[in-house]
């Protein structure tokens, strides 16, 4: 029997409080809302294991079109967890990474839209600068600009 081979990876997909919150921060670093709406029923639930559930969906898409990340807003059932204060050591711990072109204007037009760097931007080898940030609704990301390719 022939083993099944890995197509692609979809998309990752993040609980939010606000998705208009998450739809501006995201769409700051530079993804694209591609879609929104709601996906509501027992044949969500079916895939979720909640039931019957009523979820605000938005669909975002990195500018190479390769990158996807579906941002969720639970109406029903309520949310139970809020792992947002987590430190990037907790198992389960969960963040995005983006290359950017310029790091250091970036962070600094997200902090002045409420979000704080984790811990600082760091040089790494020379190969990257890379960061840990926080939005103002506590949403971990990473971001990486490579040296050597402007």
């Amino acid at each position: 029997m022939a083993k099944n081979k890995l197509l692609r990876m979809d998309n990752m997909g993040i609980v939010v409080e606000s998705l208009d919150n998450a739809i501006a921060f995201f769409t700051e670093i530079g993804l694209e809302l591609q879609w929104r709406g709601n996906i509501e029923g027992e044949w969500a639930g079916k895939v979720t294991g909640l039931g019957n559930q009523n979820v605000e969906v938005a669909m975002m898409v990195t500018p190479d079109g390769h990158s996807k990340l579906e941002i969720s807003r639970f109406i029903a059932p309520a949310v139970i967890e809020d792992h947002r204060a987590a430190p990037v050591n907790a198992l389960g711990y969960l963040r995005a990474m983006f290359t950017v072109e310029d790091i250091d204007e970036l962070v600094a037009r997200l902090i002045s839209k409420g979000a704080n760097l984790v811990g600082e931007i760091v040089n790494y080898e020379n190969v990257y600068k890379l960061c840990y940030l926080r939005s103002a609704d506590g949403l971990l990301v990473g971001l990486a600009e490579e040296l050597g390719k402007k």
